[in-house]
């Protein structure tokens, strides 16, 4: 039998504060806990022990709630809250019948159940339930059932009667045709079994029609809320990667979405939205190149704005990629130059496009110094930057222009420029997006700098 400690844990507000506290005998604390537990008990403590080790957004609402939802950044440890939650209302309800729905079956198995952070890592041997792949199915020892489901087939939630549901990465779950509101709203009418059916969804937030609706629902106080970011879990992420993150995603719309777990508001009447950015994102095309351009938008001084700096690429099918975002700020015009002529090289490019407007015949000779054989071709902007730039939305919207990764800071500037005419930030000018039009000008937009239907005589 197990053996009590005399030692009492202290009444605090955050319920596993006591085991994480620093300070003045807590060592001493953890150290007397430790000598009155077995070894069995100390294992457990140190391994399954969530109640204790988990932060309290990671914890049930001590509140009566129908719905919880953890928005919050990568890493911050949504999958482990869901797994652990799963796990304890197995274990203590042998009727309950768990629905664990992700963007796809696919992704349900690898991240919600065998993930490293999934519900068969997060069960102690003795408590594992019996995964059945054929079935889609977990299975515990006391009669607790698990089901997986794709979000994709929102038709398969529309029979089934659940008692509580995990919805995984719910920002992810595609929409086309409104795929992602028939998933949520099935799962929603069969939530009829037991006396209190509870969902808890955790995503990284992005605008999607059901965060929207779901962000709705918590202002209003029917949705739990839960928020947190990547650092608050950066004693757990590897040292490296959480360094990395924050020098290149911090301060950016993509950063305060990804790590700061922030709905990062759309400005009305952009250009770009982050939704259409995140559709046309893609690995390096396995699609052959037929032309390839860096385009260059030069800053009026050392001192000023960026030195815009955009590699793009022509594919065989007619469509075109964003291949990398070399820009360089607060350089000089020799440094700005090797950033355009490492960058040509690196990609073997056919042109080099630069805007001439400010600088003209001195913008080509910096390149040429820079490297003699350089195929520079200088541009002269007759139109203003969101004029020059609306064009080459339409390509987006179209579908005829993909990003082969992410992009933050060129992004951002995307976001930033208005229909109206104007640009809202961040920074005080476009110099990443103005680049990445003139790169794109130059190889979709002929000399005209705008879309082309050819009509074809089909008598």
């Amino acid at each position: 039998m197990a053996r009590t400690p005399r030692l009492k844990p202290r009444k605090v507000a955050s319920r596993g504060t006591w085991l994480r506290r620093t300070g003045e005998g807590a060592l001493a604390d953890r150290l007397e806990l430790g000598r009155e537990l077995a070894p069995h008990e100390l294992a457990a403590l140190g391994s399954w022990y969530w109640e204790g080790w988990a932060r309290d957004a990671q914890l049930p609402p001590e509140h009566a709630w129908r719905i919880w939802l953890i928005c919050a950044g990568r890493g911050f440890g949504k999958t482990r809250a869901g797994a652990e939650w799963v796990r304890d209302v197995a274990r203590a309800d042998g009727k309950a019948r768990i629905a664990l729905v992700a963007a796809s079956l696919a992704e349900a198995r690898s991240v919600m159940v065998e993930g490293e952070s999934g519900i068969l890592a997060a069960a102690p041997g003795a408590l594992a339930p019996e995964y059945e792949p054929s079935l889609r199915r977990l299975q515990w020892q006391n009669g607790a059932q698990a089901y997986l489901y794709s979000a994709g087939e929102p038709d398969a939630l529309r029979g089934p009667q659940h008692s509580h549901a995990w919805c995984d990465e719910i920002a992810k779950w595609d929409n086309a045709s409104s795929r992602a509101l028939a998933a949520w709203d099935n799962l929603q009418l069969g939530m009829r079994l037991g006396e209190s059916p509870r969902i808890l969804a955790t995503t990284t937030p992005r605008r999607t029609a059901l965060m929207l609706r779901l962000m709705d629902a918590a202002r209003r106080g029917e949705v739990a809320l839960a928020t947190g970011r990547t650092t608050d879990n950066d004693a757990v992420l590897p040292g490296e990667f959480f360094a990395a993150m924050i020098a290149q995603y911090a301060a950016t719309g993509f950063g305060r979405q990804e790590l700061d777990g922030e709905l990062v508001a759309e400005a009305e009447g952009a250009l770009w939205s982050r939704a259409l950015l995140e559709r046309c994102r893609e690995g390096v095309p396995e699609c052959l190149r037929v032309r390839t351009v860096v385009a260059v938008d030069p800053p009026a001084g050392e001192k000023g704005d960026a030195c815009g700096i955009v590699v793009a690429a022509l594919l065989e099918d007619g469509n075109a990629v964003v291949l990398a975002d070399a820009s360089v700020e607060k350089a000089s015009p020799e440094k700005w130059a090797r950033a355009v002529a490492n960058a040509a090289r690196l990609w073997g490019a056919d042109r080099v496009v630069a805007e001439a407007n400010q600088g003209g015949a001195m913008v080509k000779s910096v390149l040429m110094a820079a490297d003699e054989v350089l195929p520079v071709k200088l541009v002269h902007a007759s139109k203003g930057k969101v004029a020059r730039a609306e064009p080459v939305a339409a390509l987006y919207e179209a579908g005829k222009v993909r990003h082969a990764g992410m992009f933050a800071k060129l992004e951002d500037q995307l976001c930033g420029l208005m229909a109206a005419g104007r640009y809202e930030g961040p920074g005080r000018s476009p110099d990443r997006a103005d680049a990445l039009v003139w790169a794109l000008t130059e190889l979709m937009l002929g000399k005209k700098g705008e879309p082309r239907i050819r009509l074809m005589n089909t008598l």
